[in-house]
């Protein structure tokens, strides 16, 4: 099931990215189509599994949705993502907080990373590039695949033997409410 899954967004994105007709936002486009799968793939796999990749990934996507909210405060007209926005900083901000402060404790011999990954990086290389026009849309979508992946890391790790698994827990509800409010922006476009 993962192989074909991953299989299936590297086509998209590399025939996207190979089609010299398509503009650059269509390329980008494709290229956060492909990363949600990849996301979920991994949020289900190891990140749900194993403390050494929980730690990573949840620091990632807390980093993401930081960077991502910042964007959205500068580049959106839309009331509803600028309160989203602001949200999203601030609870991600706590929830990164939150981590790091267990991790002495919990998992002494992991540093959570200071920079986003490949993947993350280009979603937010195609925030920065989308167009005002597009921008909320490609925001809200972004975001939909960004809490969905997150809901699968957390609940899949909130059950392992970890102390971790207590701050996995305590995110949840946050992110569910996070997903429902930008499904709700989504709907009203």
């Amino acid at each position: 099931m993962i192989r074909p899954l991953l299989a299936g967004a590297a086509c998209v994105a590399l025939l996207a990215a190979c089609n010299p007709e398509q503009s650059p936002e269509a390329v980008d486009k494709a290229q956060d189509m492909a990363a949600g799968p990849v996301g979920q793939t991994s949020a289900a796999t190891m990140g749900s599994n194993m403390v050494s990749a929980y730690v990573p990934n949840a620091a990632m996507g807390d980093m993401y949705e930081i960077q991502a909210a910042d964007i959205a405060l500068e580049r959106s007209q839309n009331a509803q993502v600028k309160e989203l926005a602001t949200m999203l900083k601030t609870d991600h901000t706590a929830a990164s907080n939150a981590m790091k402060a267990m991790l002495p404790q919990a998992a002494p011999d992991l540093t959570p990373p200071t920079a986003l990954d490949q993947r993350r990086q280009g979603l937010i290389d195609n925030l920065r590039s989308a167009s005002a026009e597009n921008f909320d849309r490609t925001w809200v979508d972004q975001q939909i695949a960004a809490h969905n992946e997150a809901l699968t890391l957390h609940r899949g790790f909130s059950d392992q033997d970890s102390p971790l698994a207590a701050h996995a827990r305590s995110v949840v509800p946050k992110i569910e409410a996070h997903l429902r409010q930008v499904e709700q922006i989504k709907s009203a476009m």
